[in-house]
């Protein structure tokens, strides 16, 4: 009779029915197809293995039935893998540099060109991305109000935190759904170190702070991007490692295998 309470037990438990398996450990074979596809470069390919595109969109909730803002998506990287996940099932919305002739410059001119020439001009392959300018201070409209499921948001955050976060951050949540995601990847300065806006390095606690100021809270955050081996004290920033490489030949081996950089990856939900 001393054992009746531990079967009582056993027998509670078995009669208990545990929570199915998230759909989100399951995997998505059609990421994985995106993602392996003959449409993305065999340079931005070996670019895997520190930005782990896979693991990342799926720990942030993506998939490929959303509508989803990728926020200054630059020369596209990530827009390689979106565009042609979401296309038949959802709707991408690039928020790319400014696009107004009087207030933009030269540099976000070229780069909407490049953006428009390799993605917006072939539907076959990216679907009907919806494009619209960005530019922080102008207060934008992203989407109808209350009509994204996600914003991601990837190496950005070390510019619009120094500049305009506020309006930035708003139109975000303005543009979501409650519940919306906002997905964020940038390079982490270690919180002992001084925050240098120069260096392209960045504290989470800042991008927390100015996230949960205006209504977002942080669900979860993850070091799937994380690297060891970035030191984070380069002479030219971020952009001493590759894939920029500023000095060049200068050291080049030393930062080829120090490899990417560190980076925080960040969910945030509206609530």
């Amino acid at each position: 009779m001393k054992h009746l309470p531990l079967m009582l037990a056993i027998t509670i438990l078995a009669c208990i029915q545990l929570p199915l398996v998230n759909a989100s450990h399951h995997e998505d074979t059609g990421l994985q197809a995106v993602i392996a596809g003959e449409h993305r470069s065999e340079t931005n390919k070996a670019r895997d293995i520190y930005r782990r595109p896979y693991e990342t969109l799926r720990f942030l909730g993506i998939t490929n039935n959303m509508t989803v803002i990728e926020n200054w998506p630059g020369g596209g990287w990530y827009t390689e893998i979106l565009a042609p996940y979401l296309k038949d099932s959802g709707q991408l919305i690039a928020a790319t540099y400014d696009r107004n002739p009087d207030s933009q410059k030269s540099w976000m001119k070229r780069y909407n060109q490049n953006f428009d020439d390799k993605f917006v001009a072939h539907p076959e392959n990216y679907g009907n991305i919806k494009v619209v300018g960005l530019l922080p201070s102008a207060n934008p409209e992203l989407a109808p109000a209350g009509s994204v499921d996600a914003v991601l948001d990837f190496r950005n955050a070390h510019n619009w935190i120094k500049a305009d976060a506020d309006s930035m951050i708003m139109a975000w949540y303005k543009a979501l759904k409650p519940g919306g995601i906002v997905g964020l990847v940038d390079h982490r300065m270690d919180d002992d170190k001084e925050y240098n806006p120069d260096s392209g390095y960045v504290h989470e606690k800042q991008i927390i702070a100015a996230m949960t100021r205006h209504g977002f809270v942080l669900e979860a955050r993850s070091d799937l991007n994380r690297n060891p081996k970035d030191t984070k004290d380069h002479p030219r920033g971020v952009w001493t490692l590759p894939p920029t490489l500023t000095l060049k030949e200068q050291d080049r081996e030393k930062y080829l295998a120090i490899g990417e950089s560190d980076r925080m990856v960040l969910k945030f939900v509206k609530q």
